[in-house]
Formats: C-alpha cells, structure tokens, sequence
C-alpha cells in the first residue's frame, strides 16, 4: 500500500544505552556531609568510584572532606528524531515544522543558544534581525527545532566550547587548540553527518585552549584588524578636547611652560591629542585616510554648542570626547548629532545612555560579574577563603558570602585596618588562603597587603583577590615586589606593558617627543585606532559588535548594545601580578 501526500514524515527513536556513552552530557554537584563515602556517594548517584575520582582529582591529593564540592557526572539518555521528507514543503509548513520559540533569560548569550540548537550565530541572526545587535532579557525569538536539545552548563571546568571561523578545518584548528579530530568528533556527533561549518559551535576539552582566552566557557580569539584591511574610504572623525588655547598667553613662553609642564587639563588634551594623531596617521599608512577634525571645547558648555551648530556634520563619521564626564552628557543630548557616534574615552562612570553613545571604558559592575565568575570557578572548600571588606563593600560582601558560605569574615577596625593577631589566627598552614579584598580606603589596602606579605612564608600560602581595582592602588606606596608576593589578582581592561615590552607606538613616540607615552596618549591611540578599524572593516560603528574582542598597546574593547540604543565596552581581562609584573590569565 502505498501512502501519497505533500508530506511524508519519518519518525523512530533511538535510545543510547547508559554505558555506551562515555562522555557525561552534564554535571550535577554535591556537597560533602558528615558520614559521607565514595561508596556511598557513587551508589546514590549511579556511578564508579572511579568516575568520581576521575572529574573530581583533588580527591586524589586531599581525600574526601566535609563541605567538599564534588562534580557530579550526569549520562543522559538521548533520543534522536529523524525526518525523511520526499519534496519540497511550503514555506508556510517550514516555518509550521521547522522552528519554535525561545525566551531569552538573563546570561544567555547567542553563542549558547546556537550550541543548544544545533544551528550558527548567523543563522540565528538570518531568523531574527533584531537579535544582530545583542539579545535582550525577556526577547521571544525563533530558533530551529532541535532534534536533540544540548543542555550548556553555566559553570564546567572539563568543557570549553569553539566557534568555527570562516574556512577553517581539522587541520587548523588542532594546531590552534592542540584538539584533534577524533576528539572533537566524539564530544560533537553531529559533525560526522554536517562536517565543520562556518559559525558552528563545538565542545572541547576543558583543558586544551591553546593561547585563546576563555571566558564564560568560551574560547576567543581576538582580532587583528590591522591585518584585515588593505583600504577603505576616506572618513573624518572630530576630537572634542578642553584645550582652553585662548587662556593661553602664547605670546610669554616664561608664563606658557609651568602650564604645560604640570599635570593639568591643557597638557591631558595635548597627550590625547597627539595619541589620536599618531593613531590617524598609522591608519593612513595601511590604506584608510583620514582627517582629524579638531574642536576646541574650552571645558565651556556655551563654547560646545557654538561649535556643534556652526559646523556641517555629514561627512562626520565619529566623535571622539568631550573628555570631562559632564560635558560628554551634555553632547550626547544635542539634536544636530544625536545619530553620529559618540565615542567616551576616558569616563570610569557610568556616562548619560542615549542613542549612538560608545564608553569604551568598562563599567565597575561588569568587572564585578566577570570577576566573580572567575572566583566560582577557583575558589573552592578544599581552601581557607577570607572576605576582608569595609562598611561601604557590605553589598560585595554579602554577595560573595552568598557565593563561598564557607569563607571567614574578616572586618577592619574603625581605624582602617587589620589587628596582626587576629589575621594571624584566622590564616591556616595546611591549605592555601584566598582573600578577597573589597574597600576604598587606602589605610585598608595598605594594611592588608602588608600583613599578607608577612604572613606569605614557605609554610603558609596567601594570595589576594579584588572584585574592583580602583585607582587607590597606582600610589606609589604599593610596590610591584608587594602585589607580586600575594599574586594580586584582578579585572581590568587595561594591561600595562613593562619596559622590554614597548610597542611601535610606544617607541615612535619615544623617538617624536623623549618620553614615553602618558596612560591618556596611549588610551587615545588605542581608542582612536580601534574606531578607525572598526568604522573601515564593518562600515560604521554601529555595525562593528560582531567584530568581537580587539586589544592594542594597552587597552582591549567590545562592544554590545545597552540601554536607550548605547553600546558599552564588556570586555575584561582578570590580571595577576607576579613578581615585578603583571600578566594576563586567559583560561577561566
């Protein structure tokens, strides 16, 4: 008998048998009681002895203790659907048959969703225009029907997962990740039947990265925009600077020199001024011309609005500054350039959010999260973590006690600072001590960095985290040889170069000028550049996030769109000091 219709589906389930899969899907976790075994815990959860001790290897070195917190591995039974269709369907069948919806919530990123589906990020982005400039909380958007939903776990240490890049193959990427195909064959069935593809996300082992930074379980590769672009058009970029000149007596040198001599307005504006130059002039050489458009603000409101109205505005691609805080807000409002970017180089605050704003500086509650994700993923029972926080960090510490119950409080005295026999008391020799430090007191960084270096001996181990390095620690109070010993370790989205390590910017503007580059000429030259890039290979900054991660002399950026259709800078870097430098750490 034979069945004639517009449609014939297929459907038979296959189930896998526990044992034939070794690999776990995902891991549950325990945490030790008093009484408890490795044979009793393997017969309560349905596996070996050997399994626990295999995704649990500090059992090996310490044993089983209480409040240990044990991976648990999960062997999921998986069901497989396949469909046989004999022609062509309708577009209204496919889009009946072929997808469903998802509702974003809060950490979910698109590179998750395409791994859970089993599709790409472009693909998602191809159903989903609105979705190509970031996913929002609470967002209804298409996916494909998955045949086998993948669970991604929020925090696993044995997997990291790969996006594949346009054109690459098995070959390159074992030599990027050390992975070879049988390997990600196994951990990814599906490309037997599909092969690598463009976009597609892959496991891989949790412990072969390459010189990738892993962060959020993924595996990122910045990019090098100075080796994707041979030419571009012309584009002009205007600097808004607070140079005052018409304050300046340019006519009495022996009155202008202590001016520019000290450490004030006028001499930020011309550091920034000449990095951003230097900046222009180095994308010129690689084929992008172009013109630097500079306006003086004079730190005056009044003058700012002159300007803007008197000046046409069309051929403007970008507007780097104001740099002081108020008057960017103040720009940022201003109707006759409301849809050209506006770019805050410098501001660490949260600036005003309207349309087409960029803070290229990294908001405090981003380095926060970034951080405590790193600190779940080290910090664990089998080591004596201490909380040091002032009473303005009650809420840090709140939540980091949410994250480590385990860990001992330790609160300054009234003065600022730590009496020596109760840090004593509280450190231990037979495991390492972790303390996280949260405050903006300086008397309190000072006395905690010192006694940690005192109580850092061959029998006792301490290293010192932050959730936020504020400026208080560039005093010159804090030297390298003490931040080294306790392995200070932080967020930032800035690393600072040591002397043996200069850039060619670094060292051109040694050669112009006799001096290195201040922190605000870099950051221009960094922040200049990267909108240069970021304009000549995308077309406008707007349509640069899906650039990803870029990094140059010091500072590193990318962008993802935020409120009131601002962008803001996510990118992070967890730093540690050791010895006399610091160095990033591209594996949480």
């Amino acid at each position: 008998m034979r069945f004639r219709s517009i449609l014939f589906i297929l459907l038979f389930t296959i189930i896998l048998p526990l044992g034939a899969q070794e690999i776990p899907t995902h891991f549950e976790y325990h945490r030790v009681r008093v009484g408890e075994t490795l044979f009793g815990l393997s017969q309560k959860y349905g596996i070996t002895e050997e399994e626990l001790l295999e995704y649990n290897s500090i059992l090996s070195k310490t044993g089983l203790r209480k409040r240990m917190k044990l991976r648990i591995p999960v062997y999921t039974k998986t069901e497989e659907v396949v469909e046989m269709i004999d022609e062509p369907l309708p577009k209204a069948v496919i889009d009946t048959l072929g997808f469903e919806t998802h509702l974003v919530l809060a950490k979910e990123t698109k590179w998750r969703l395409a791994y859970q589906y089993g599709t790409t990020i472009a693909a998602l982005e191809q159903l989903n225009p609105t979705i190509k400039e970031g996913l929002k909380i609470g967002q209804t958007i298409k996916v494909p029907k998955a045949k086998i939903p993948k669970r991604v776990p929020e925090k696993d240490s044995l997997f990291n997962y790969y996006m594949v890049l346009p054109k690459e193959g098995y070959y390159r990427i074992e030599k990027k990740l050390g992975v070879p195909k049988k390997v990600l064959d196994s951990l990814n069935p599906e490309l037997i039947e599909k092969g690598l593809q463009e976009g597609m996300v892959l496991k891989v082992p949790g412990d072969l990265s390459g010189d990738l930074k892993v962060s959020d379980d993924l595996l990122l590769e910045r990019i090098n925009l100075l080796d994707s672009i041979s030419e571009a058009k012309p584009m002009e970029i205007a600097l808004m600077l607070p140079f005052r000149a018409s304050e300046l007596n340019l006519d009495s040198l022996h009155l202008v020199r202590p001016v520019l001599e000290s450490r004030n307005l006028y001499t930020i504006a011309f550091d920034f001024y000449m990095g951003a130059r230097m900046a222009a002039e180095k994308a010129t050489t690689i084929g992008i011309p172009v013109e630097l458009s500079v306006i003086d603000t004079e730190n005056n409101k009044s003058k700012i609005l002159e300007e803007v109205s008197s000046k046409d505005w069309r051929k403007t691609d970008a507007i780097i500054g104001p740099i002081i805080p108020s008057n960017f807000d103040y720009v940022s409002n201003l109707k006759a350039i409301e849809n050209i970017p506006k770019v805050s180089p410098l501001s660490t605050n949260e600036v005003r959010k309207s349309k087409a704003i960029f803070q290229t500086q990294t908001r405090k509650s981003t380095y926060r999260k970034k951080m405590l994700a790193y600190l779940e993923r080290k910090l664990d029972s089998t080591q004596n973590i201490v909380i040091v926080a002032d009473s303005l960090s009650r809420p840090m510490e709140t939540e980091l006690l949410n994250r480590f119950p385990t860990a001992i409080q330790l609160r300054p005295e009234e003065e600022g600072y730590l009496m020596p026999e109760l840090v004593d008391s509280l450190l231990v020799d037979s495991l390492p001590n972790k303390v996280i430090l949260e405050t903006s007191s300086f008397p309190l960084i000072g006395s905690v960095l010192s006694q940690m270096n005192a109580q850092n001996t061959d029998e006792r181990s301490v290293q010192v985290f932050t959730t936020y390095r504020n400026n208080l620690y560039d005093k010159a109070n804090l030297s390298l040889e003490m931040l080294g010993a306790v392995q200070f370790t932080y967020p930032s989205n800035t690393i600072l170069k040591t002397a043996d390590t200069f850039s060619e910017f670094q060292l051109d503007f040694i050669d112009r000028f006799g001096k290195p580059p201040s922190k605000e000429a870099t950051r221009a030259y960094d922040v200049t550049l990267d909108v240069l890039l970021r304009i000549a290979y995308s077309g406008s900054l707007k349509k640069s996030l899906e650039i990803g991660e870029t990094f140059y002399n010091q500072n590193c950026f990318s962008y993802t769109l935020d409120q009131n259709n601002s962008y803001v800078n996510e990118a992070v870097l967890i730093l540690q000091h050791e010895g006399y430098e610091v160095k990033e750490i591209k594996e949480w």
